[in-house]
């Protein structure tokens, strides 16, 4: 068995996976265009997607299942800031006077994400 997406429900499929392409680096489908019920950002193989389905209720509750990335390029701290500025909201913040921990951020639905500890973030 294989993983072919992972699916997230949501208000604005093509506005929020705009967002997740911009976070990750991956495409939005050529064939997704805005007002669309589903999109799709194309993840590199063999990893799944995220489709982006419309429902008509908006979110209440803690997600159930959510993403830890680790970045690969920044330090957490960087990676933090730079998605930050794309239009994520600080949730929590784990981080520890040591440099350690993860930071929990909310995607502009409101859905939970976590940036953990990648490449070193200096202390000090």
């Amino acid at each position: 068995m294989l993983l072919r997406h992972v699916t997230i429900d949501c208000a604005d499929p093509y506005e929020l996976a705009g967002f997740w392409s911009k976070v990750t680096g991956w495409p939005v489908s050529d064939v997704d265009k805005p007002g669309d019920d589903e999109v799709l950002v194309e993840a590199p193989a063999p990893v799944p997607g995220l489709l982006f389905i419309r429902v008509p209720e908006a979110k209440t509750v803690k997600n159930r299942v959510h993403f830890d990335w680790v970045p690969t390029e920044l330090t957490r701290d960087e990676e933090v800031e730079r998605i930050v500025a794309l239009g994520a909201k600080l949730h929590e913040d784990h981080r520890t006077a040591e440099g350690r921990g993860w930071v929990t951020l909310l995607d502009p639905e409101g859905n939970e994400f976590c940036v953990e500890q990648g490449k070193p973030t200096p202390v000090g």
